[in-house]
């Protein structure tokens, strides 16, 4: 999400240490064995196979979770519509401690068998959601994309770690996209510091970094927003027709993404912009050329395939919420982020009656809970 500043008075530790490690073989391979291959079977087929096409629907939505506390909504996503995945939303200075009693209760909604994927956006700088005691104070990427990438990596093995322990999997970080020198303004992105560098070669080594560090201390990473905020105008959450009139289907700019694919990043962000010169007037997670031909096809990413926040985007505004979710498992997608309460029951609905009455649409959703099962299953999220 292209999310407002978080507030710098929020409680914390002291600022991150500098390591001076050299890991820089670390940096540039691929992640831990944890993220899941496309051919992967065993568990996930099994657990896929046991369950209700109203619980295979439900693995395809992540759903809002306040940082402070588990909300009556969140319960009854979770429980009523068979929620997934959590993202926890908002900021919050609980620590480390405080929020792994929150994470806890929401693993008790789940079933057993299959437990959440827990979200957060913990990137640094303005976009840092959980601060207190345990997190410390991380820098925006700009400032981290001033160290050496090995620095990146150690930087993100210790704050993941922190991560770990107050019961977050999965964090909708690193950022992905490249603003080049003198593109201002850039609301999502560039004006929030929230970029690695101001080329895709320098966004790709420290994205790569973050991600591999993340992944080092058990979080899954996320590479976002494809095919790229680095050059809109306008921020699409607050925003209607926001359009990207540069980026081409082969661009120059698509190359720390394809870099975080070739690093096997388990989950993709797609952005909600629309992109002029790839697939006119159609917001990117609707687009079946950058969502199955792009990303799927030419980048040959494997992963979970996750929207940006959708239910609370002014950029799709005009669109119901349950065709939101529909449009976006029509294009190929995998999972629907929505920080809207109001809009889960319309978005599992919707999706569970198109699934029953039109079996191409089935597919598409058996397919889809198939990929978060067999990602569930490499993080150790399943049980036999």
């Amino acid at each position: 999400m292209s999310t407002p500043p978080a507030n710098p008075s929020s409680s914390s530790t002291a600022p991150a240490r500098r390591s001076s490690a050299n890991r820089s073989a670390a940096t540039t391979s691929s992640l831990p064995s944890r993220t899941a291959a496309p051919h992967s079977v065993g568990l996930a087929r099994r657990v896929f196979d046991s369950m209700s096409l109203a619980q295979r629907v439900g693995q395809l939505l992540m759903v809002d979770c306040p940082s402070s506390g588990v909300s009556a909504s969140t319960q009854v996503a979770v429980t009523r519509w068979h929620a997934g995945s959590v993202i926890l939303d908002g900021n919050s200075s609980l620590g480390v401690g405080r929020t792994r009693i929150i994470t806890r209760r929401l693993q008790s909604l789940a079933p057993s068998r299959v437990r959440l994927f827990i979200a957060t956006d913990q990137e640094g700088g303005y976009v840092q959601r959980l601060r207190g005691p345990g997190f410390e104070t991380i820098p925006s990427a700009v400032q981290q994309g001033a160290e050496p990438a090995s620095v990146v990596y150690a930087d993100w093995t210790r704050w993941g770690a922190a991560l770990r322990a107050a019961g977050v999997n999965v964090d909708l970080a690193p950022v992905f996209d490249t603003v080049p020198p003198g593109n201002r303004p850039n609301p999502p992105i560039g004006d929030l510091d929230r970029e690695y560098g101001r080329t895709p070669a320098a966004v790709a080594s420290h994205g790569v970094a973050a991600a591999r560090g993340l992944a080092a201390a058990g979080i899954a990473p996320t590479a976002k927003h494809f095919p790229g905020l680095g050059r809109v105008t306008g921020n699409t959450d607050t925003a209607r027709g926001v359009t990207d009139t540069v980026t081409t289907r082969h661009d120059p700019y698509l190359h720390p993404f394809r870099a975080a694919v070739g690093a096997h990043v388990p989950f993709v962000m797609v952005s909600t912009a629309d992109y002029a010169r790839i697939d006119p007037h159609t917001p990117a997670i609707f687009s079946r050329t950058i969502v199955t031909d792009m990303l799927r096809g030419e980048l040959g990413f494997h992963g979970v395939i996750i929207t940006d926040d959708i239910g609370a985007a002014r950029q799709v505004a005009s669109v119901a919420p349950g065709l939101r979710a529909v449009r976006f498992i029509e294009a190929g997608g995998t999972m629907v982020l929505t920080v809207a309460p109001g809009t889960v029951a319309p978005m599992a609905a919707q999706l569970l009656a198109r699934a029953r009455s039109d079996a191409g649409f089935r597919k598409l959703v058996d397919a889809a809970a198939l990929v978060v099962l067999r990602t569930k299953q490499a993080h150790g999220l399943l049980r036999a």
